[in-house]
């Protein structure tokens, strides 16, 4: 989740969150991709969740990083919560139940991904080694119950869990048990930005597939492969989903601004305090008229922190989230960003993703996306398979990837990021039956292993 921003300018008017979206828009020389990626951190003896206190707890391994990296501290009263490269950009920063996220630099080429990621899960399992802490890759934590999850003294997740459980059966699930990758990507203009947003969601679901990854629960195959992908299907739907309306004409950065606005508030926060305004209205905040906050009135940090706090399949900051896939091992926190800047950073590319979707009726994206947690490459969409539909999208990412021709010193271009997908696709499955065969095959019905196979 992102971190929280710091900009105290007034909000007067709608036109100002438009604004403030539009400044967004970039020439392409300028764009960037941005990678975040959460990991489990777990214990080496006993392969438990790790507490935020302690010797060897998570503020014990956020303080190491800090000592490692030299990165500014991000503090919640006396709680370091975070940490942040104010000269390169990246962050750490962490998830309700200790999930380690790395939110990357903006980055021009998926080479440099690849070097970020790798230095930073060198410097991560530095600083764990004598703190005998793991990390795992996966979109759902495959053995721990909710309740032995220890919660971060962060003031938003606890405004969260309250409200959670009155929107949703399975909201904690997903802030406490699950782990995600994605990647940021720009646009160019107001239209860019929605043809981008419309190929993005409608292929979603096909990404899901691809990185499906979370097939147990509580040690147990939960009868997904991307358990994660379900759990949002039951989490805040006034917040969540596939957003039929952003196919509609008259989309554009005012329609997000009206869809943003009637989202229910989590908190405004004030200094280092949260203020629960969980189900209020950001419109009555921008009035002053708040029940939680009466004569107070919304600023930039406000709006920049409810856009937040809505978790669509892709979502529209200043730039474009990717959210659908699974956490995974590195390949797959490469193979992602690889796929979406393929297809939307190429004009060509992104030319024949929207010729394939854009007769898709919002009936068939929700089936495919409701099919897809469960089926993953095997279900359909008019009469074709997922699995037919990722070998034709990864076929436009690779050539848009071509097309780019950035090399790398050994004069390889960024399609070899795709070879992880390729070689699942060779095979016609996904991390999750790949586990699901271990697990009924050489695990013997056990789960644990996952600890030593699947870890960064």
């Amino acid at each position: 989740m992102a971190r929280d921003q710091v900009d105290l300018t007034p909000l007067e008017r709608r036109d100002d969150l438009v604004d403030w979206l539009a400044q967004g828009v970039k020439p392409k020389s300028q764009f960037r991709i941005g990678t975040e990626h959460e990991k489990f951190v777990f214990t080496l003896h006993g392969h438990r969740p790790v507490p935020y206190e302690g010797r060897r707890g998570i503020r014990a391994l956020l303080e190491g990083m800090q000592h490692l990296l030299g990165w500014q501290p991000i503090m919640e009263g006396e709680n370091i919560i975070g940490l942040s490269d104010v000269t390169g950009g990246g962050a750490i920063s962490l998830e309700p139940g200790g999930q380690f996220e790395l939110s990357g630099a903006q980055l021009r080429t998926v080479h440099q991904t690849s070097s970020e990621l790798m230095a930073h899960l060198a410097q991560v399992r530095e600083v764990a080694a004598p703190l005998r802490i793991g990390f795992l890759g996966l979109g759902m934590t495959p053995d721990w119950t909710r309740a032995e999850i220890p919660k971060m003294p962060k003031g938003r997740y606890k405004i969260m869990t309250t409200y959670m459980p009155k929107v949703g059966t399975l909201g904690l699930d997903m802030m406490y048990r699950t782990c995600t990758v994605q990647t940021n990507l720009d646009f160019s203009s107001e239209a860019d930005m929605v043809k981008k947003l419309r190929v993005a969601i409608a292929l979603q679901p096909v990404a899901t597939a691809l990185f499906a990854n979370s097939p147990f629960t509580e040690g147990k195959p939960n009868g997904f492969l991307s358990f994660r992908s379900e759990i949002w299907r039951h989490t805040d739907n006034a917040r969540a989903g596939m957003l039929p309306w952003v196919f509609e004409p008259g989309m554009g950065f005012e329609r997000w601004v009206d869809y943003a606005l009637d989202v229910p508030m989590y908190f405004v926060k004030r200094g280092d305090a949260y203020v629960d305004a969980s189900g209020q209205s950001f419109r009555n905040l921008m009035a002053g008229r708040l029940p939680a906050m009466p004569g107070e009135r919304a600023t930039i940090s406000d709006w920049a922190n409810h856009l937040s706090t809505i978790f669509p399949e892709v979502r529209l900051k200043r730039y474009l989230e990717m959210r659908g896939a699974d956490s995974g091992t590195l390949p797959n926190l490469l193979a992602l960003p690889a796929l979406w800047v393929g297809i939307l950073y190429d004009e060509v590319s992104l030319d024949a993703a929207w010729d394939l979707v854009r007769d898709w009726t919002a009936e068939e994206r929700q089936k495919l996306r409701d099919d897809v947690p469960k089926q993953a490459l095997a279900a359909r969409l008019r009469g074709r398979t997922v699995f037919e539909i990722a070998t034709e999208m990864l076929k436009f990412a690779r050539a848009g990837l071509a097309r780019r021709r950035y090399p790398d010193l050994s004069g390889q271009d960024e399609t070899r990021y795709l070879e992880v997908l390729d070689d699942r696709l060779a095979r016609g499955t996904t991390p999750a039956e790949e586990l699901l065969a271990k697990y009924n095959g050489p695990w013997r019905g056990s789960v644990d292993p996952i600890y030593k196979e699947e870890a960064y």
